[in-house]
């Protein structure tokens, strides 16, 4: 047996197909004419940019803005001046195209991989796809085409890149096994965004597997298996009964979030782009609880325009047709590089100007935002919300930048909703413990768990040498939301979830004894997490939460909570 991370949700039993790169060695060879070398390569770049732009439109399509936004990320990344201008200087030396490419490449990835922020190592990953896509071009070798394996497949490969990802059939594909990655990273977030179950960093995986063998995987608890027939028709079984779980849920579409003794709460989704709104309304989401706006500033070479960000605001507006949707203003820096806003470089960007620390320097930037956002609020339930708030001056600035606006748009004869909502997320422990006093100045309260559990611990989320600190299931980090709700509650201010964790089943009957108000999930989440809601009295959720409460380790608590879904 092998034993990797499970990435993504599911039972897999399938033949496995590896999958084998072309041979992409090349000969140093002297450049004698250089312009013609560096004519060479920017036409290899310039194929590139235009096959990926195609790819991330095809993604897009088929799977979600979000995903698309990885390739997209490549363009960027690959017309950056520090990688382009560094491989025409190569070239300038008499190196050529395909060496420099490389030398400047593997700078990058040496670069990358000696940061101690695991989602900055990640984008090794992203560095190689591009390296491995430019040398295909200049070596005018084809990509690898995985669309038409045949169903029952079991993808095994180093690492799944997003360009590899683009044409999967997912109808065919049982599962994926690489040698790297984990839950956050871009091979995690494509099978997931795919529903196909996933293991990654399993050790060596590729090599120790050829086409053919058949192979078992786990993508709840990670473990992956070469199959006995007894074990292969028992996990079928298991396989079975999670799919016919799944299409049972599909009797949910209709019906109202519900705890089993009838207390309602809202079930939501957390977009990227407008295009994600058929997803929302396919899976009989209750609106939108966090509208992602970082897509409107991705990709582009300068900021937006109002009028560019109130067409998008008012085209979700218009198709939730009067259900909530909650617009978290540009939440950037961090892993979030826009190259036109000119972020300094930092040690630390996780502590440091990112969010609303950029948007209230950057005034004239954030003031178009709002005032698009303000205008889109004529169309719909538009709800504004300030991410990374760590001092109620912050949120006050931004209530005090509306209301100001709200003036402009009266002499200009504009309508829009007097009453629009402001309102934050408590993602930073500053605002967890200034929750009383935050409850009583923002229309609401969104809880944003992944960055709450990484600073409440203090700890890299991606970083794989401190992960077992990283748990929402820690005894800190529930006290902390706990403490949240109650703040809310008795402002009487609605309080809901953004992050992974409103979707986490072992953790759902927590929420409902905390008094959860809104669970915003991933789309393909609603009807699983209105599934668990259902199963839930008050009571019951009430007498676990007690018994958590007197646990002092993540482990007791994973157990504790593991043991009450069964």
């Amino acid at each position: 047996m092998w034993q990797g991370i499970g990435a993504s949700d599911g039972y897999g039993v399938g033949t496995v197909i590896k999958i084998v790169e072309a041979d992409l060695s090349f000969s140093d060879t002297q450049v004698e004419d250089i312009k013609a070398e560096q004519t060479r390569f920017q036409l290899a770049l310039e194929c590139f940019t235009t096959k990926t732009k195609a790819m991330a439109e095809q993604m897009r399509q088929r799977v979600g803005e979000k995903e698309a936004e990885i390739l997209e990320g490549h363009v960027i990344m690959a017309s950056d001046p520090a990688l382009s201008d560094g491989i025409l200087s190569q070239i300038a030396d008499g190196i050529c195209a395909e060496r420099a490419l490389w030398n400047t490449c593997d700078l990058f990835i040496q670069v990358f991989s000696a940061t101690d922020d695991e989602l900055t190592k990640q984008r090794v990953t992203d560095v190689e796809d591009i390296r491995t896509r430019l040398l295909k071009i200049l070596l005018d070798k084809e990509d690898v085409d995985i669309s038409n394996v045949p169903k029952g497949t079991v993808l095994v490969a180093r690492d799944l890149t997003p360009s590899m990802t683009v044409g999967i059939c997912k109808e065919n594909v049982a599962g994926i096994l690489t040698e790297v990655g984990g839950k956050t990273s871009h091979s995690a977030i494509l099978a997931r965004a795919l529903e196909v179950p996933a293991v990654l960093s399993i050790p060596e995986i590729a090599s120790q597997l050829k086409d053919g063998d058949v192979i078992a995987l786990d993508g709840f608890t990670g473990e992956v298996f070469a199959p006995s027939p007894e074990q292969k028709a028992e996990f079928l079984k298991k396989q079975e009964a999670f799919l016919t779980e799944k299409e049972g849920l599909k009797n949910l579409v209709g019906k109202p979030s519900v705890t089993a003794d009838g207390k309602q709460v809202e079930l939501v989704c957390n977009i990227g782009a407008p295009k994600d709104v058929k997803a929302v309304l396919e899976q009989d989401g209750e609106g939108v609880g966090l509208f992602r706006t970082e897509f409107l500033f991705m990709g582009k070479t300068s900021v937006p325009t109002e009028e560019e960000q109130f067409a998008a605001y008012k085209e979700v507006a218009e198709r939730l047709q009067g259900k909530p949707v909650i617009i978290r203003t540009l939440d950037v820096g961090g892993d979030k590089e826009i190259p036109y806003l000119n972020l300094p470089k930092e040690d630390n960007p996780f502590l440091g100007y990112r969010a609303i620390r950029v948007c209230l320097q950057q005034k004239e930037m954030y003031h178009a935002q709002l005032r698009a956002l303000v205008r889109a609020s004529a169309f719909g339930d538009v709800r504004i919300m300030v991410p990374m708030v760590a001092s109620i001056e912050e949120l006050r600035q931004v209530k005090a930048m509306v209301e100001e606006i709200k003036l402009e748009l009266d002499q200009e004869g504009i309508a829009y909703n007097k009453d629009i909502p402001v309102g934050i997320m408590v993602e930073t422990p500053a605002a967890a413990m200034m929750a009383d006093v935050l409850a009583k100045e923002a229309a609401f309260f969104s809880i944003g768990t992944n960055d709450l559990t990484q600073y409440t611990m203090t700890v890299d989320r991606g970083n794989a040498q401190v992960a077992y600190l990283y748990s929402t299931y820690n005894p800190a980090v529930l006290r902390m939301i706990a403490h949240i709700i109650s703040s809310a509650k008795q402002a009487g201010t609605p309080v809901g979830m953004c992050g992974e964790a409103a979707a986490d089943p072992n953790l759902i009957p927590l929420w409902i004894a905390y008094g959860l108000d809104e669970y915003s999930v991933g789309a393909t989440s609603v009807l699983r997490t209105r599934s668990i809601l259902s199963k839930w009295t008050t009571e019951e959720a009430n007498a676990l939460a007690v018994k958590v409460a007197g646990l002092a380790t993540t482990a007791e608590v994973e157990a504790a909570l593991t043991e009450a879904r069964k």
